[in-house]
């Protein structure tokens, strides 16, 4: 069960909400009082926080830019000072989306849903693993432990088809296609330069023989 916390002085407001979102499968909280906020709010490890700009003793967007120094979890601004400055300043500060009071319930838990909808997908795609290797897709880089190392496109884009496809041989002929676009062409040996590449920058990182050659048939890589 998904928990979300509402940062919101209105107890009222509060507890409506906390039964509405109760009612609808998620598990709710509210702050009791605003004193170090963000450590509150960071200690309760919520799911999604639903924040208010108009805060006693801190401002909501201040507190939106401390948080997201310490944590990337979703917010949503829920607030009745609906104007297009308000709601630029809190997505600039890394606001995942904005409500304006007053507001249908409906639509509320429709936004919601679309940010966990969001957040999940983008989680799931955002790394790609083989044993000790993780691709980050958002960064274009290979991680292996604490090791961060650079990778080309061609390279990023070899090292993910062939992780996409681990336990199976991936023919040149699907590599080349894979790699084609309309900026580049990719023939055989640039290919095989690029193999090579990406064979030396796992090497640097210890990994010996990831990348396999299938003689007449082409590559795999091994779960390291």
């Amino acid at each position: 069960m998904k928990r979300i916390l509402i940062v919101e002085d209105d107890k009222e407001l509060c507890n409506e909400l906390k039964t509405l979102l109760e009612r609808n499968g998620y598990e709710a909280s509210f702050l009791e009082n605003f004193n170090e906020a963000c450590k509150q709010i960071i200690d309760y490890d919520p799911d999604m926080v639903l924040l208010d700009i108009n805060l006693p003793m801190v401002d909501g967007q201040g507190l939106l830019k401390e948080l997201r120094k310490e944590s990337d979890v979703p917010v949503i601004m829920v607030t009745s000072q609906n104007t297009e400055m308000n709601e630029l300043l809190c997505l600039s500060f890394g606001a995942d989306d904005f409500v304006a009071k007053p507001y249908n319930p409906s639509i509320l838990l429709l936004h919601i849903e679309a940010v966990f909808k969001r957040i999940g997908k983008s989680d799931k795609e955002s790394e790609l693993r083989c044993g000790s290797i993780t691709l980050d897709t958002g960064r274009s880089v290979m991680k292996i432990g604490d090791s961060v190392t650079e990778l080309t496109k061609n390279e990023f884009k070899i090292l993910g088809f062939l992780i996409k496809n681990k336990g199976s041989i991936v023919s040149r002929d699907d590599l080349m296609n894979y790699l084609w676009d309309s900026e580049e062409f990719v023939d055989d040996n640039t290919l095989t330069v690029n193999i090579n590449r990406v064979r030396k920058k796992l090497e640097e990182q210890g990994l010996i023989d990831v990348i396999k050659t299938k003689r007449g048939q082409g590559y795999i890589i091994d779960e390291n």
